[in-house]
């Protein structure tokens, strides 16, 4: 038998979710990032289980929300892990987030720093993690709209990605899990060997044991004119990351 602590759990991940379909972070039936696969693969590791989280929204229904995946909305979305687990406090903080008030002398409200911004060379090295803000030499800053972690930014060198991507412009990446999560022709920041490419990217698969794996990636500048497509064979250090955003000189 479900316990009683479980169901109020469900009870405010029911809320939470409701606020985040208000607030836009969440758009049903969409297919571009904000769906209901979108949010079952952040939060439960698998895109398919939408109809999973339609159960844990459903009061009539018996399956309830476990803590692990209350854990992994907390990460994702900046909600305050004490209020889903014990009902402290309030989603976002210590205020709601549509009351949010200004916490400064000029009148604007100021969101936690969530994005490491570094510079390529400590990116293409060991200084950057983006599971921690605890990094010397490195800043932090928010964008609305952007919460959770994993994200950094950081500045593009060079005229590959011309006129998409331009020298100068910053890019703002999230951390994907797998090779498996890229999509075909999307920009992506490949991490590898010391070195940082920013390219459109094609998965090159091979057989092996009888199954159709990726274990490359054709990397295809934007400026194809001036640079050469070419592919980049990935292995357990290859860090890979989608392009979220670009921040360009006025």
């Amino acid at each position: 038998m479900i316990g009683e602590d479980r169901l109020e759990l469900n009870n405010r991940f029911i809320q939470v979710f409701n606020m985040l379909v208000d607030n836009g972070e969440i758009v049903l039936n969409d297919r571009s990032g904000k769906g209901m696969g979108d949010f079952a693969e952040r939060i439960i590791g698998n895109r398919a289980y939408g109809h999973i989280v339609r159960a844990y929204l459903d009061p009539s229904d018996k399956r309830v929300i476990d803590y692990k995946h209350i854990s992994n909305l907390c990460k994702e979305f900046g909600i305050n892990e004490s209020y889903m687990l014990k009902g402290i406090g309030t989603p976002f903080g210590k205020v709601e987030r549509a009351a949010e008030k200004p916490n400064n002398s000029a009148g604007y409200y100021e969101p936690k720093s969530n994005i490491i911004f570094t510079n390529v060379k400590a990116f293409a090295g060991s200084q950057v993690d983006t599971d921690s803000f605890s990094v010397e030499d490195n800043s932090t800053f928010s964008i609305p709209g952007m919460n959770g972690s994993g994200y950094v930014a950081f500045p593009i060198e060079g005229n590959s990605m011309e006129p998409v991507i331009n020298n100068g412009d910053i890019v703002i990446c999230k951390e994907l899990g797998s090779i498996s999560d890229i999509k075909d022709n999307e920009i992506y920041a490949i991490k590898n060997n010391g070195q940082v490419w920013v390219k459109y990217v094609q998965k090159i698969f091979m057989n092996q044991k009888s199954k159709v794996i990726p274990h490359k990636l054709k990397l295809i500048s934007a400026n194809y004119l001036e640079h050469d497509p070419f592919e980049e064979e990935v292995n357990n250090s290859t860090k890979l990351f989608k392009v979220i955003r670009k921040i360009t000189k006025i």
